[in-house]
């Protein structure tokens, strides 16, 4: 009997399951959107021409309107409802986003436009003193003074207090006394410019029984409007800072003053700092308080403890209210600096903050 050798057979596979095909969906492509925008354009400048409308405004609201329908449909059809809706939300952000920033650049653009006439060397180094309203020349040396001392005392005043604050109510607030002082910080947040100023003259004729007639008058109505966004801004961002830094220098038996100053100020003094530059822009374009307690001078005052003062938009309301061309330009061009100093007060604190900010590796 032979012994036979038998090859081991594989074990036969089993069947595989038929590929599925390929889910397809069907796209607009990534053109779409400005393909659209541009057919709305068209065809709202043809309705808007076609019905007599002569304002460009009215024809770009109609553009809008065809945009946002028209994203809807289009891609309705091709995409489907759902879609279709996440495109229209998508088509409404930028619009408002549009909306916004047209008036910002109509407003930006006239005002380099007619600001640039007069706006040179002289007229940031002359003041308006000896100058006739209907003759050209003078300039805003002395309005610029005026700001920067004013706004200057406000801020030494109104920076400590409000970050002091804002330390205590996040720190250390509890209880009754906490709730007043953020009630009151919250009513002063809306208090008008006019109110301020109102304020501090009765306060000051009680005091002194006189008209203020100085910087330092103004600097404290500013403080009062100042003051508050101060408090909310450093609030907030001391509320962001994490409570485990807190606890973890506590454990270390650290005060919790000497935390404060060395730990939690630290980590927020870039949104702190963005948070007082922002109030200072606030507050540098008011001019209902200086007319009430500074009354403006065409001559260099550069004490802000005697004697009016002038400032940047007291000049400009000033000017406007002379009512001849050489007033309107200088106006305008007074309005150009102011917008100017406020941006780079902006561009300080987006400086800082990005500075300042956290460091993750």
């Amino acid at each position: 009997m032979s012994d036979t050798t038998t090859a081991a057979k594989p074990a036969p596979e089993s069947p595989r399951a038929p590929a599925s095909p390929a889910l397809a969906t069907r796209r607009l492509p990534r053109w779409a959107p400005l393909a659209i925008a541009a057919g709305a354009i068209a065809v709202g400048c043809g309705i808007g021409a076609g019905a007599g409308f002569t304002s460009q405004i009215q024809w770009g609201l109609i553009s809008l309107v065809l945009f946002v329908a028209g994203s809807y449909a289009i891609t309705a059809q091709v995409e489907g409802r759902r879609q279709a809706k996440d495109r229209v939300a998508t088509s409404l952000v930028w619009a408002s986003f549009i909306l916004a920033v047209i008036p910002l650049y109509s407003l930006v653009q006239t005002t380099i436009s007619k600001g640039v006439k007069v706006l040179d060397i002289n007229f940031l180094t002359h003041s308006m003193n000896n100058v006739l309203t209907i003759d050209p020349g003078g300039g805003v040396y002395h309005a610029i003074i005026g700001t920067l001392e004013q706004v200057g005392i406000a801020t030494a005043i109104a920076a400590p207090l409000g970050i002091l604050t804002a330390i205590y109510l996040v720190e250390y607030g509890k209880g009754a006394l906490a709730k007043w002082v953020t009630f009151f910080v919250d009513v002063m947040t809306g208090v008008p410019s006019i109110v301020a100023g109102l304020f501090i003259l009765s306060v000051w004729f009680v005091a002194f029984n006189k008209a203020p007639q100085s910087g330092f008058a103004g600097s404290l109505a500013l403080t009062i409007l100042m003051l508050p966004v101060v408090v909310r801004s450093t609030e907030e961002m001391l509320k962001l800072v994490p409570n485990e830094l807190r606890e973890a220098s506590l454990a270390l038996g650290i005060p919790k003053w000497r935390t404060i100053v060395k730990v939690v100020i630290p980590t927020a003094v870039g949104g702190i700092t963005t948070g007082v530059m922002l109030a200072i822009a606030r507050i540098s374009g008011e001019s209902a308080p200086i007319a009430l307690l500074v009354f403006g001078t065409n001559i260099i005052n550069t004490d802000p403890f005697s004697g009016p003062q002038s400032s940047l938009p007291y000049y400009i309301y000033q000017q406007y209210g002379n009512g001849n061309q050489p007033s309107y330009d200088r106006a305008w061009a007074a309005a150009l600096v102011l917008i100017a100093f406020v941006m780079i007060l902006n561009l300080v604190a987006r400086g800082i903050a990005r500075w300042k900010a956290p460091k993750y590796r």
